[in-house]
């Protein structure tokens, strides 16, 4: 025995406990400990039923990915262990609870049966890592319960409750309590069962005609092998697998399978981005000890769009906010928003009808900010004009409670200087939340100079309570993610200018795996909106003085062509859908003359990828530099989880890796000559140049 893995014998019951703290997890100490005990166990006589266990607050949540890193898992190898189980002359009976994910749950299918609490859910979530279940997962869950239903755990990651797990088979009972107990009872019960037929195994296991149609119809629906393909289509075909296949050699096949992946850049990246979303809520230099301020009640200023998805990310978590605005039709409208979205949530089967009455009884508006005064959070989300902002953190600071923290919901402007306008600097940050606010993940964190380590550590705990993402992000115009953005959104207007459609534009870098491409992108959040940052880059005097610089989004709202919402922009638009137009091919031609921009024929969607994307990842490299972001990582998931960068790509950054440093400095300097670099647009920065020497 050892300290993670311990034996008691309850009676002729042998109980077997994993304990390795936080999650189970699988790690090559574990896997020696269980099969230790495990062997010695098949000449134990006086057992007549066994119960898989563990302490704490889940079963195996899956594997150390740590071990992924290496050529091979460290021996010994999962399926050994799972082996072993199946050859115990009396049932082993896994006991389940919290959460039973990927290798936990493939040690749970090597057990004759599967118990569970009901709170317990189930899945196999290697795909989202770029992998597929590498210990007989895509060989026994097929066998077990189908191949759609194991299909649709496998191929996707998606995880099952237990009570769904009861009616596919996957589970023997579930208990409300008392899972030990309960546990045990059953075991005594098994105990003078047969296993044999219970071995999965041996269990036959052929495909049905419309079963062997089901896996092909999901292999053309998923995207290539270098599209981020690679995991999911191996997948499916470990499945097909286990049909046409012996038992052992459908394990050959799979395991085979499982170290391509783990090889390839697709995996590689995908674990980057799981480690740096991790990583990302970890604050450098912050006392493990370090008290948090309560945080029970939320005020936010202004009942806009942002206000309102920012009231009901709270709501969402079950805490009471208050939505003040001093116009009462403005808040009359968010009332209605509130209700349409909730009651859609309902009518699609995401929440019970219980629930949308909940959270809406959650929020409660207020014309009058004094009734923000006892809030212990309050978030500014007013237009995104710093006059304005200013004006409001004045007044925060004089009628919040000692202690309140202040943030703005701002997505470029100078924090420092809200901080200073509200006399109580320490308290105050930004939160950066993305539109629509109650769906997307991602919020940048603003540290000011002088936000005090408590009030950045209780916002990034808040953070995750209410579901999001957290980076923290020094000051600077636009933060990481909007300042890298503009970068990428100069490079696709001048190749408007020089003869690119939008159409094409988009299409190149959606090829490349982004989720909506630039003109798309900024049709959808209005071009008025994105004009009118421009604009407030101007009088920040932040821009270069070049007369060329983010002219097509000017022009474009000058002619009261705002996206979506006016059903032209870069695109015309039927509903949602986007159409090219013709009528705004003048415009650009216009504007090149006026510019003295040539236009030309020979653009290429390589092109379109390297302009946009490589000065992106040079203000990467620069936020790093000037110590905006505190890890490469970071960068990556503001990308990930608020732009819509590929996840198989990794992020920008990992992305330069699998460039190499070295090629992608010379690619940059390489535009320089060709283009000109008259305002610093293709200069190198200094961390990314010392890869050329």
């Amino acid at each position: 025995m050892s300290e993670l893995v311990s034996y008691t014998n309850d009676d002729g019951i042998g109980i077997i406990t994993i304990d390795n703290p936080p999650v189970n997890a699988s790690s090559q100490p574990v896997r020696q400990a269980l099969a230790a005990i495990l062997a010695s166990m098949k000449q134990a006589g006086d057992v007549k039923a066994v119960l898989l266990r563990c302490a704490g607050r889940t079963f195996m949540a899956g594997a150390d990915i740590r071990e992924f890193d290496g050529a091979d898992i460290p021996l010994p190898d999962p399926n050994e262990i799972h082996a072993l189980l199946e050859s115990l002359p009396v049932p082993a009976i896994a006991v389940l609870h919290g959460t039973v994910l990927g290798g936990g749950l493939e040690l749970a299918l090597a057990c004759h049966y599967r118990v569970a609490l009901r709170s317990t859910r189930l899945g196999m979530p290697e795909v989202t890592l770029g992998l597929l279940p590498g210990a007989g997962g895509t060989q026994r869950l097929p066998r077990l319960i189908g191949v759609s239903e194991a299909l649709d755990m496998i191929a996707t990651g998606k995880a099952v409750s237990a009570d769904r797990a009861l009616r596919m088979g996957l589970l023997d009972d579930v208990f409300d309590a008392d899972l030990d107990a309960q546990a045990l009872a059953f075991a005594r019960l098994a105990a003078h069962k047969d296993v044999a037929a219970r071995v999965l195994r041996y269990r036959s296991f052929d495909l049905e005609q419309g079963e062997a149609l089901v896996l092909e119809k999901w292999l053309e629906r998923l995207p290539p092998e270098d599209k981020g393909g690679r995991g999911s289509r191996a997948c499916v075909l470990a499945i097909k697998m286990a049909a046409e296949l012996p038992f052992d050699e459908g394990l050959e096949f799979e395991r085979r399978s499982f170290l391509k992946c783990k090889a390839s850049t697709e995996s590689k990246a995908l674990r980057h981005a799981f480690f740096s979303e991790r990583e990302a809520s970890r604050i450098p230099n912050l006392p493990d000890d370090l008290m948090l301020r309560p945080m029970t009640s939320v005020g936010i200023v202004g009942a806009g769009t942002m206000g309102v998805g920012i009231a009901m990310s709270f709501a969402n978590a079950g805490m009471p906010v208050i939505l003040q605005d001093l116009s009462a039709e403005t808040l009359a409208r968010a009332t209605e928003a509130i209700r349409t979205t909730y009651g859609a949530a309902v009518d699609k089967g995401r929440i019970s009808a219980q629930d949308a009455e909940s959270r809406r009884g959650l929020v409660r508006t207020a014309t009058d900010d004094m009734q923000l005064a006892q809030c212990d959070l309050i978030i500014e989300a007013a237009f995104e004009s710093l006059g304005i902002k200013q004006r409001i953190f004045e007044r925060l600071g004089k009628i919040a409670k000692p202690g309140a923290i202040l943030a703005s919901n701002t997505s470029s402007l100078d924090v420092n200087k809200l901080a200073d306008a509200s006399g109580r600097p320490a308290d105050v940050l930004g939160m950066h939340f993305f539109s629509p606010a109650n769906i997307m993940r991602l919020l940048e964190v603003v540290r000011a100079d002088l936000t005090a380590p408590d009030v950045l550590a209780t916002v990034m705990r808040l953070a995750k309570r209410i579901g999001k993402v957290p980076v923290v992000s020094g000051v600077c115009f636009g933060f990481i993610g909007n300042r890298m953005l503009e970068g990428y959104l100069r490079e696709a207007e001048f190749l408007i200018l020089e003869g690119a459609s939008p159409a094409f534009i988009d299409e190149a870098l959606e090829d490349f795996g982004m989720a909506m491409g630039p003109c798309r992108m900024i049709d959808m959040a209005g071009v008025d909106v994105a004009a009118k940052v421009v604009i407030e880059q101007k009088k920040a005097n932040i821009l270069p003085e070049d007369p060329t610089y983010r002219v097509v989004v000017q022009a474009l709202h000058d002619a009261g062509r705002f996206g979506q919402k006016t059903a032209c922009g870069y695109y015309r638009y039927e509903g949602r859908k986007p159409v090219e137009d013709t009528d705004v091919t003048p415009i650009f031609v216009e504007l090149a003359r006026v510019h003295g921009i040539q236009r030309r024929t020979d653009i290429t969607a390589r092109e379109v990828v390297q302009r946009c994307l490589y000065p992106l990842i040079a203000e990467g490299y620069r936020i790093l530099e000037e110590g905006i972001a505190y890890r490469p990582g970071d960068i990556d998931v503001v990308w990930l989880s608020g732009y819509g960068f590929p996840a198989y790509r990794g992020g920008p950054m990992f992305y330069a890796q699998t460039l190499g440093e070295a090629e992608l400095a010379g690619r940059i300097a390489s535009y320089a000559e060709t283009r000109g670099n008259l305002f610093g647009y293709w200069t190198v920065p200094e961390s990314l140049q010392r890869a050329r020497r």
